[in-house]
């Protein structure tokens, strides 16, 4: 069996679940997007994986993303790691969707930026929830993105389209469920929110899941899940951890 035959089967195999979690509360599979968590593996497997229709491509390091980007054609890029505000440029020329903007200063330097490097457009991102209020996780806490919306909402160049959290490390994917059911609870409060205090700018976009537990967090109403190791195989760990923050895909 080639390349594109192998991920052709290991992409099957996750559609597979996917649709199987849908099915079990009533959801429709294609409102799941796949994202392939693509971190330390090469250009040269990326290639065959694109052409088995891992199109949408997930990196944590902007750095890592940029040599790809250029030897892998036909993908889109999602930034679903800590981006740190002087990569914030780079990371606009890069990646089609930021994923992981935990803080309202970051989101106002991408939005300067943005009109600088992607002229005319709004950029697609997702804010970062730390739902568990993990010390060793980024992004908003629950509240502060409550408070923070006001400011959020004035951002002409960024679209908010949903959010995002990095689930529990845990020995049993069930106990997995308290963390995405919490982040789905919040985007609905949110969302229901006076219009004036940000409410309505907020999109239903839930990216939350990866390869242990990402059937857990579809029954609980991902929309986007970060699957690497069911698609890739096994990485080095300390690869796959980038700084003091737990894995964003995997």
């Amino acid at each position: 069996m080639g390349a594109v035959e192998e991920f052709a089967a290991a992409r099957q195999r996750v559609l597979a679940s996917i649709a199987d979690a849908c099915a079990r509360v009533g959801r429709d599979p294609g409102s799941v997007t796949l994202v392939a968590v693509s971190k330390t593996v090469p250009p040269e497997r990326l290639v065959p994986a694109v052409a088995a229709g891992l199109t949408i491509l997930g990196e944590n390091r902007v750095q890592e993303a940029e040599s790809k980007a250029a030897a892998v054609a036909g993908a889109t890029w999602h930034l679903v790691g800590p981006l740190q505000s002087n990569k914030a440029k780079r990371a606009l020329a890069t990646f089609s969707v930021i994923e992981s903007v935990d803080s309202v200063e970051l989101a106002e330097r991408l939005d300067r930026l943005a009109g600088e490097v992607r002229p005319g457009e709004r950029v697609p991102v997702l804010l970062e929830v730390n739902v568990d209020r993990d010390p060793a996780k980024a992004g908003f806490g629950p509240d502060a993105l409550a408070a923070a919306l006001p400011r959020l909402a004035r951002l002409e160049r960024l679209e908010l389209q949903g959010l995002m959290t990095v689930g529990r490390l845990v020995d049993r994917p069930e106990d997995s469920r308290p963390t995405f059911a919490g982040l789905r609870d919040l985007s609905e409060q949110l969302r229901a929110g006076d219009p004036a205090r940000g409410g309505s700018i907020l999109g239903p976009a839930l990216s939350m899941g990866m390869s242990d537990d990402f059937p857990i967090a579809i029954e609980e109403g991902a929309t986007i899940v970060r699957v690497g190791r069911a698609l890739f195989g096994e990485r080095p760990h300390h690869e796959a951890i980038g700084g003091h923050h737990p894995a964003h895909g995997g």
